[in-house]
Parts: C-alpha cells; sequence; structure tokens
C-alpha cells in the first residue's frame, strides 16, 4: 500500500493534485500530454493518468524512475525518464499539463526551474505545483523558526529543514518567478497548517532517513536494507487522516503561516 497516504502533510498535497484534476475533468477537460516533473517513486502517476492521454514522467534519480516504471507497468501511455529539472530535454510547449510535487526545494536554482516549467508548457496550459514554505508555523519546526526570525542564515537539518531540503521557498519569490516566465496564477492554496505541523514536528524527517530509499533524494540514491517502498493502494486509515485535515483547515486554513503552498498556473505566452 502507499503508506505515504497516511502522512497528513503528504496527503494533503496529493489531494490539493487529485482535487483539481477531478475538478478539471468536471468541466469537461483532458489533457493530451501530460508531464510530472519529479515523479520520484511513481506513487502520483496512477491518478494523474487517468485525466490524460499520455503521460511522462521524470526525475533526476535513476533508482526511483526504476522503481516507478514497474510499479506502474499495468498502466498504458506512460513513459519514464531520468532528466534534470533545470535542463528538460523536452521541445517547448510539449504539455498541456505540469505536475510537480515538493521538487522546486531541491534543484538549487528554483527561477531556473520556472523557465523550464515555462518553456515546455503550452500556452493555455496548466502546472500544479506544490512546494515547502519558508513561513512555516512555529508547532513544526521551534528551531529553525526561532533562528530565521533572528536573521540567522544558518538551520539545523530537521524539520522543515529534513527531507534533504536545503532551502525553503517564500510563496512571494514564487509568483515572481512565475510572472517572469509567462505563467499567471490561477490558485495559490496553504497547506498545513499548525495541527497539522504539530503532530508531524520533527519525527516524520527521522522516519525518512530510516525508512526512505533515498533519503536525501539524489540523484543517486544508495538503497536502504530498511528501506520502505509505496505501492498505488489506498490505505483505508486515510479517511482518518482526511478527517484530521479537515478540523486543521477549519482551525488554521486562514493563518498566512502553512507547512506548504499549492499553487495552479496558467501558461499565457511566452516571456
Amino acid at each position: 500500500m502507499n503508506y505515504k497516504l497516511l502522512f497528513p502533510t503528504y496527503r494533503n498535497r496529493y489531494r490539493f493534485v487529485a482535487d483539481r484534476l477531478q475538478a478539471f475533468a468536471r468541466q469537461g477537460r483532458r489533457f493530451q500530454n501530460a508531464l510530472n516533473l519529479g515523479a520520484g517513486e511513481g506513487d502520483y502517476d496512477a491518478m494523474i493518468a487517468q485525466y490524460c492521454e499520455c503521460l511522462h514522467a521524470c526525475d533526476i534519480n535513476e533508482q526511483d524512475i526504476a522503481y516507478a516504471r514497474q510499479l506502474n507497468a499495468h498502466l498504458p501511455h506512460i513513459e519514464y525518464r531520468v532528466e534534470n529539472a533545470l535542463q528538460l530535454s523536452y521541445p517547448d510547449a510539449s504539455f498541456d499539463l505540469l505536475i510537480s510535487v515538493e521538487v522546486i526545494e531541491h534543484v538549487g536554482q528554483p527561477e531556473r526551474m520556472m523557465q523550464e516549467v515555462g518553456r515546455v508548457l503550452q500556452p493555455g496550459g496548466l502546472a500544479l505545483i506544490t512546494f515547502p514554505s519558508l513561513e512555516f508555523p512555529f508547532a513544526y519546526d521551534p528551531v529553525n523558526w526561532i533562528l530565521f526570525r533572528l536573521g540567522s542564515h544558518r538551520h539545523i537539518a530537521q524539520g522543515a529543514y529534513a527531507f534533504g531540503h536545503e532551502y525553503l521557498v517564500l510563496g512571494a519569490d514564487f509568483k515572481q518567478w512565475a510572472t517572469r516566465n509567462g505563467l499567471q496564477v490561477v490558485e495559490e492554496r496553504n497547506l498545513s497548517g499548525a495541527l497539522v505541523a504539530l503532530s508531524e514536528m520533527y519525527w516524520t524527517g527521522w522516519a525518512q532517513r530510516l525508512f526512505k530509499a533515498n533519503a536525501a533524494n539524489l540523484p543517486k540514491g544508495q538503497e536502504r536494507r530498511r528501506a520502505l517502498r509505496p505501492s498505488t493502494k489506498e490505505p483505508a486509515l486515510t479517511a482518518l487522516t482526511d478527517a484530521f485535515l479537515r478540523i486543521d483547515s477549519v482551525l488554521f486554513g486562514r493563518s498566512r503561516h502553512s507547512v506548504g503552498k499549492g499553487f495552479v498556473l496558467k501558461k499565457i505566452g511566452y516571456p
């Protein structure tokens, strides 16, 4: 089963993408060529593939792509490639849908990645992008929260800076990068407030280090003996996670602080 769906922050990101694809489908929109940029282990691909004629999925990690290809071998019309998000090999205007979940914080040059997003999207095409926010709640990572507000350029590699995050992203910066590359913000959504933050404070970073095959999300990770790999099956207990997320949204949905951000962008032309 896809055990990741039990984690509130992961489930929130997954629902953000799935809910918007469902809404587009209700409007009668079906995508011809979609790209999952930074597909990782391929655990989103079966869901995304329902809404497009052909899905291209890529990641810089060769082992993750090999696993994703095996995981989704039964699904037609999915093409996997090893790609660098800063220098994609796809031609200009290749896709009418692009999805990128928790990738931009790993690439080192986030604005360069947004240039590539703008380049490969067709005019009128849509992008769904999520990332961890620099404006995270105090309850998620008190140590780095205090360091940031003291003006320190240092951080500890835990909490908000676990999961291989060398930097986090401000929503205002992201919107500037999008605009410069011909991308219009259609929707901006905070993902996971203080209640979710408190429930995942620090321990999820340690869990990833212990059990994820490539915890640092490096181009060539080393397999771990204790590694857990997800499947596409949804655990029954996700209903409890969804209920928890609804409570969090009611209590903290209007706060400017959130663990992550989700954006829907529309390509309006070349910069």
